[in-house]
């Protein structure tokens, strides 16, 4: 178990690296975006911006989520022995 946990963030780690790394080396230093197209906004060109903003989007889901199953579904214990 421990050898997999190990293997699983080496691989996100690696990842995120390569999200890093890549756009440089393939698009140069100075490239307007990460596929040669022009960005909108200055923050797009943020090395790993784009790991950031998923990581953020999912946490923002799962608090979301997590915040409307207790406020709408959820229910008493005894709702069922009512």
């Amino acid at each position: 178990m421990k050898r997999l946990r190990f293997l699983a963030i080496a691989a996100l780690l690696a990842a995120a690296l390569a999200e890093v790394v890549l756009p440089r080396i393939v698009h140069g230093e100075g490239a307007e975006g990460t596929a040669g197209e022009s960005v909108h906004f200055a923050f797009e060109n943020w090395p790993a911006f784009g790991c950031l903003y998923g990581l953020a989007s999912c946490l923002a889901i799962i608090v979301v989520s997590k915040l409307l199953g207790k406020a709408w579904l959820s229910r008493r214990e005894d709702y069922y022995d009512r």
